[in-house]
């Protein structure tokens, strides 16, 4: 029993510590207060753990829920939306809603798996990709700071790449508390929660919600299905996007964006590392659920932590941790010849930056890449 425990602890330990830097970077890029993106961190830690725990005893099968990592990468490039972070939240409402409907009707899940491999991916490698620069930005303007960030993980990848990130993450504050001064709003006490009215705008809902849900159904919730189904497990999966779907919608209250199936995580539990027999397997979902959960206790004091931090030296972290995604990405979307071309173009609209009528890039470079695509598909 204790080699469940051990994986389950670990998969909560690199879900959480490998990429809550990202989504508080996200939250505070559509115009959340560092109030509200403690908030958000500290529902979403808790409606992840309290969904994967509850999935994972109900069907005895190692379920683990995730915030949507992806999401929050294409949060950083999307900006403040007209009507603020009320109108943030409005679209991830919208998105959490196309969840539930995702679940309710498999038409729309079929639609979205129907989105070309290499477009989904090249939309997200264009997500990504400002991010995963911030690195190299953040060396050269703070390398008292970042460098040593940089090469620990460096080191660590060579060692051991799943603990890079979280050593990274390690350094970094260790960075922070030495060399900014230890934030004086970290402390242990309970977790805050602010309640955030939404308003729906229709340039917030089409340029941030459609896209964060068809990233989080691309990049999370059909590769984390899949992960399962590798593994020998086959959970319902209606049930599993209703109840992320309607978990996304109490995160949203709270400023949280969405949750989703997990994916790297999911391969930890669901795999032999986590016990050797797969009917054993679901503790260790369990266990990480219980890990998230006592992450949410402290999710405010990270919070807390990171917003003392220099911006660059964050989205240096978030960087760092998303390059394996980038990397990812950037070979889904290059790997059919047919398709490359309209990947690349969906690639490069989606890192420029565009924004039309209020509309953010990542719904234009999809839109984009499908159109070639459809235009330069052979005629039957």
């Amino acid at each position: 029993m204790l080699q469940p425990v051990t994986i389950g602890l670990l998969a909560a330990f690199v879900g959480f510590a490998s990429s809550f830097a990202v989504v508080l970077a996200g939250l505070a890029a559509v115009g959340a207060s560092p109030a509200q993106a403690a908030s958000g961190l500290v529902i979403l830690s808790a409606v992840m753990g309290l969904l994967g725990l509850l999935f994972s005893l109900r069907w005895r099968m190692p379920v683990s829920v995730a915030w949507s990592t992806p999401g929050a990468a294409l949060l950083v490039t999307s900006g403040v939306p007209a009507g603020g972070f009320a109108a943030a939240v409005g679209a991830f409402l919208f998105c959490a809603a196309l969840i539930v409907l995702a679940g309710l009707s498999r038409p729309v899940a079929r639609a979205v798996e129907r989105i070309p491999a290499p477009i989904a991916g090249a939309m997200l490698a264009g997500v990504l990709l400002d991010l995963c620069l911030a690195p190299v930005r953040a060396v050269a303007e703070i390398p008292w700071l970042a460098l040593p960030v940089v090469l620990a993980w460096a080191v660590m990848l060579r060692l051991n790449r799943l603990w890079a990130v979280p050593v990274a993450v390690l350094v970094a504050m260790l960075g922070i508390a030495f060399g900014v001064g230890w934030p004086a709003g970290v402390s242990l006490s309970a977790p805050r929660l602010e309640w955030v009215w939404p308003a729906f705008e229709v340039q917030a809902l089409i340029g941030i919600g459609l896209p964060l849900f068809l990233v989080t159904m691309a990049s999370q919730n059909l590769p984390g299905y899949a992960v399962l189904r590798a593994n020998g497990y086959g959970p319902p999966i209606a049930p599993i996007f209703v109840g992320t779907g309607a978990g996304s919608v109490v995160t949203a209250a709270f400023g949280g964006q969405a949750v989703n199936l997990a994916a790297i995580t999911a391969a930890l539990c669901a795999g032999p590392e986590a016990h050797p027999d797969p009917a054993r397997r679901w503790v260790a979902a369990v266990v990480t659920g219980l890990g998230y959960l006592g992450f949410a206790l402290i999710a405010g004091a990270a919070a807390a932590f990171v917003a003392a931090a220099p911006p660059v030296l964050i989205q240096a972290v978030a960087g760092l941790a998303l390059l394996t995604s980038l990397a990812g990405a950037l070979s889904a979307a290059l790997a059919v010849e047919e398709t490359r071309l309209p990947a690349v173009l969906t690639f490069v609209v989606t890192a420029s930056g565009l924004s039309v009528a209020g509309i953010g890039a990542a719904f234009w470079g999809l839109m984009a890449g499908v159109g070639l695509l459809a235009l330069l598909r052979p005629k039957p």
